[in-house]
């Protein structure tokens, strides 16, 4: 195997001059050298085609054992020192303090076919930064990563990708449900890919100690392999780079926002600077449209990181990202007029957004209030979301069959005896009005479909197939690993022969753990 290694972390920013591996508070350094841990008994599991012809890497290539040992943390790459990030976040509304990659270790970073990629592996062992922890993952999570990574990259969603999923042999002692009731599991390794996982805690940490210079060398740095397009480093550089952070976790978020995707935990540490999906721990996409669900049982009380309050969050997250680089800039109202121009932008785009879920692309005064009845009537009963926007594309403009509008959609309720009486008149109500309005549309029905299917998925990774997946590989059998995997490769298509996974969260996935309660060991 050959890598093109071009580093540029560990050799442009300081390192932490300090080379055991032992828990600490690591300061003026923006990493620590880390050296994966040594496993039993590596087995690959999984390797994703698309990424590794991405990388360079040849199927040959894939299922060498040079491949295995590097991508299980068994072998370091020729000429390389792999490190551990030093960052710090707001964990649910609260500083942290140092967090640090506790359980990730970057490999190396290498250029293909003009792009330039970090490779880290998450749970290859301890580092620095684990705290209190082993440093190591489970297959139960592992599977749900390395699905979803790939799955949101099909999907449009700006994300972090995924290479490969592997067994390291070993047994690893985890609390599913932070219960008292610890099981041993078993360990498992993903090599994660992203052009970097610099994250808003990256850069907070070394605001909160008040090192100015350490963190102007990381901007500039960040600015420089990731911004160039802004130009030289100076206070109007650093408001544009803010500017682009901000954008670019905007357009992340509509992306959640229309898929139904859920982070279930958006702390600072989990936000990436370059506006991509990191950190999938306690996941989920919406089964019923709720704006106020969340997948994270630790969130489940106050669900500060539920599915409505993602795009004020990621707000909330720009607004500590300002607070620590302002000192580069001395000045709040450049930083404070980009946050508000995010919250008028968030709402064109989500506006739009939504108008195109639904089918609408004229400009009509009364959308924003046909969007705002659309929402309030998912709730009125448990609705699934990708069921009922996916088959409202069936809607014809035409039709003069009142009954025949909810007929399109029924599949979508969970309880359809529900929809009667006043439920099913503002649902009768919503779709007359929603038939005229399309009547102001130019396309056909058939072109309008076509649109629609195109932003609506049919196929996402629910977390009761995830669970399927799971149940299956802990037996030895991954063959629903590859089926998942195909399948959310062409989330907007039919796939006739996969319909079956097209369908409602089953009854039995309703309130068991891994299926709608995740923790943030999930």
């Amino acid at each position: 195997m050959k890598f093109n290694i071009q580093e540029t972390f560990n050799k442009e920013l300081p390192a932490d001059p300090i080379m055991e591996n032992s828990r600490r508070q690591v300061e003026k350094a923006c990493f620590s050298y880390a050296t994966p841990k040594q496993t039993a008994n590596p087995s690959m599991v999984h390797v994703s085609p698309e990424m590794a012809n991405e990388l360079g890497f040849s199927k040959e290539d894939t299922q060498s054992e040079e491949f295995l040992k590097i991508f299980t943390g068994n072998k370091v790459i020729d000429g390389t020192t792999p490190y551990a990030m030093c960052y710090g976040g707001h964990q649910f509304g609260n500083w942290a303090g140092q967090l640090g990659d506790g359980r990730a270790i970057n490999l190396t970073e290498i250029e293909h076919n003009g792009k330039h990629w970090a490779l880290q592996l998450k749970g290859a062992g301890e580092t620095p930064y684990s705290r209190t922890a082993d440093g190591l993952a489970v297959l139960r999570s592992s599977i749900r990563e390395y699905l979803c990574s790939e799955a949101m990259y099909h999907l449009g969603v700006p994300t972090t990708r995924a290479l490969s999923l592997a067994l390291t042999g070993d047994q690893v002692l985890r609390d599913v449900l932070y219960s008292g009731n610890a099981a041993y599991e078993k360990g498992a390794v993903v090599s994660r890919i992203a052009p970097s996982f610099l994250r808003f805690g990256n850069y907070q940490i070394f605001a909160a100690r008040e090192d100015t210079e350490t963190m102007r060398t990381l901007v500039d740095y960040t600015i420089k392999h990731f911004f160039s397009e802004l130009g030289e480093p100076s206070k109007e550089t650093y408001v544009q780079f803010f500017q682009a952070v901000a954008d670019a976790t905007l357009e992340m978020l509509v992306h959640w926002q229309r898929v139904g995707f859920v982070h279930g935990v958006m702390n600072t540490d989990n936000l990436s600077i370059l506006g991509l999906t990191i950190d999938y721990g306690p996941y989920g996409w919406l089964e019923g449209y709720d704006h106020g669900w969340t997948p994270n049982t630790t969130d489940r009380q106050h669900s500060r990181y539920r599915y409505g309050n993602q795009p004020n969050i990621g707000l909330w997250n720009l607004y500590q990202l300002a607070n620590a680089i302002f000192p580069l800039i001395e000045e709040a109202e450049p930083l404070e007029n980009v946050l508000e121009g995010f919250k008028t932008k968030f709402e064109k785009k989500y506006l739009d957004m939504m108008k195109s879920k639904i089918g609408l692309y004229e400009k009509d005064d009364l959308d924003q209030q046909l969007l705002n009845d659309l929402e309030e009537n998912l709730q009125l009963t448990e609705t699934d979301m990708t069921l009922f926007f996916r088959n409202l594309a069936e809607f014809e403009k035409d039709s003069n069959d009142v009954d025949s509008f909810l007929k399109i959609v029924e599949d979508a309720f969970y309880t359809p005896d529900e929809v009667t009486g006043e439920v099913l008149d503002k649902w009768t109500l919503w779709f007359t009005t929603y038939q005229t309005r399309l009547k102001k549309e130019t396309l056909s029905d058939a072109d309008r479909k076509e649109k629609m299917n195109k932003v609506n998925p049919k196929y996402v990774l629910r977390n009761y197939m995830a669970q399927l997946a799971i149940d299956e590989a802990d037996k030895g059998d991954y063959a629903l690993i590859d089926e998942l995997f195909v399948l959310l490769k062409k989330p907007y298509g039919e796939q006739p022969e996969n319909e079956k996974w097209f369908a409602k969260r089953p009854d039995w996935a309703r309130n068991k753990v891994g299926c709608s309660m995740l923790s943030c060991s999930s």
